[in-house]
């Protein structure tokens, strides 16, 4: 005689999938099986389960999955959960099946040494482990179910990396450094890099720029742009960092390239490639092949002129070193503090829209303090050298 199955099982992708009515209740989860009796069974204790809740008041035991999920459903709108959502998928294959209870430093360390092994940084790690602390925390203080109590009594201390060991610190480039760097480049990838070491734009403040934020200032007789605070940057959701608009400022450098722009694209200031089939696309990011083969060869450029190997920061150098390049050289030309936040983008209290013009000539001359290398190599010489 045949053995009887239960009812209220599927198969999806090899696992075995609950999908059946208890009580004038649906239920539906995965049984994290792909064995039909194993499933079988899980699918006997989650009725029984279901059942001591409805007769004794006891609280089911919750698994991360299912609180993974509500949290992506109930913060679906926050600028940052598509990153939240890759974070919590690679999460899933090693606590996805665990009970809320069995959430802990033990195994979560399957997780942590997993990306360890593949050279992720302790600082990425740690944003993983975050999103678990956030989600446990939910489950407890917040998230209620049927009977009124928390989906979880008591939340475990997670433990973080270390972060100073590891993280590597900035690298603002010297006046030959950069020379080295915007010789080894490709055109395109020189412009975008020259603006931005003159800038101190982020990466997709300069990759997805647009004419459309360029303001003029006819009382100085120069343009800036006003990035808006919706500005998505990769994403569109994602936003201007400090939530606030972003003025930046364009000294004699960075307006010689804005101008060499001109006419190429009526939309994207620094347009890429040909259009797709849905229009024009910017380029995605600038930290791509072409950069990191110009820093290597920049690198080796510099071991040969001066018979000594690059300064590691110089071989590895990122594209936010760029960033931390015009910081630290307003600073070294005597630029305010308040100037260089404004300058940099920082949150400052500020209006950016409703600077004045003699606040904006502050700016720009602040701005034209490093508009220049040393005598030697002039930035504007090799602008019109790469560009004309």
């Amino acid at each position: 005689m045949a053995r009887k199955t239960i009812a209220g099982l599927y198969e999806r992708n090899g696992i075995w999938q609950i999908d059946k009515v208890v009580r004038g209740k649906r239920l539906q989860e995965s049984t994290g099986a792909s064995n039909r009796e194993e499933a079988e069974r899980y699918l006997i204790h989650r009725l029984e389960q279901l059942r001591t809740e409805e007769v004794y008041g006891v609280s089911r035991v919750r698994r991360w999955r299912e609180a993974a999920t509500k949290y992506l459903v109930d913060f679906r709108d926050q600028p940052s959960i598509d990153l939240t959502a890759l974070y919590l998928e690679q999460l899933d294959p090693f606590i996805g099946h665990l009970a809320l209870t069995h959430v802990d430093d033990d195994t979560l360390q399957p997780f942590v040494a997993h990306k360890l092994a593949d050279g992720v940084s302790n600082r990425t790690v740690n944003i993983a482990l975050e999103r678990v602390i956030r989600i446990l925390n939910l489950c407890h203080r917040k998230w209620r179910d049927e009977n009124r109590k928390p989906w979880l009594s008591s939340v475990p201390m997670i433990t973080r990396l270390d972060e100073k060991r590891t993280r590597r610190p900035p690298y603002p480039l010297s006046w030959e450094e950069q020379r080295l760097l915007l010789e080894q480049m490709p055109d395109h990838l020189q412009r975008m890099v020259l603006y931005k070491v003159n800038t101190g734009c982020r990466e997709q403040e300069v990759c997805k720029l647009s004419w459309d934020w360029e303001v003029k200032v006819p009382e100085l007789g120069v343009t800036v742009f006003l990035i808006p605070p919706d500005f998505g940057g990769r994403r569109e959701r994602s936003g201007v960092k400090n939530g606030d608009e972003r003025l930046v400022v364009l000294n004699d450098v960075a307006m010689s390239v804005i101008d060499g722009q001109r006419g190429l694209h009526p939309k994207w200031v620094f347009p890429y490639g040909q259009p797709d089939e849905k229009g024009p696309t910017p380029m995605h990011r600038m930290n791509n092949s072409a950069w990191k083969r110009s820093r290597k060869d920049a690198a080796g450029k510099w071991e040969e002129l001066y018979g000594t190997a690059a300064h590691p920061g110089f071989a590895s150098v990122r594209i936010h070193d760029l960033k931390h390049t015009f910081g630290r050289r307003l600073r070294a030309a005597g630029v305010t503090l308040e100037d260089r936040k404004i300058l940099l983008g920082h949150k400052n209290g500020s209006i950016t829209s409703h600077y004045s013009a003699a606040e904006l000539d502050q700016l720009l001359a602040a701005a034209n303090k490093v508009s220049a290398t040393d005598n030697r190599v002039p930035a504007l010489t090799i602008l019109r050298r790469r560009l004309g």
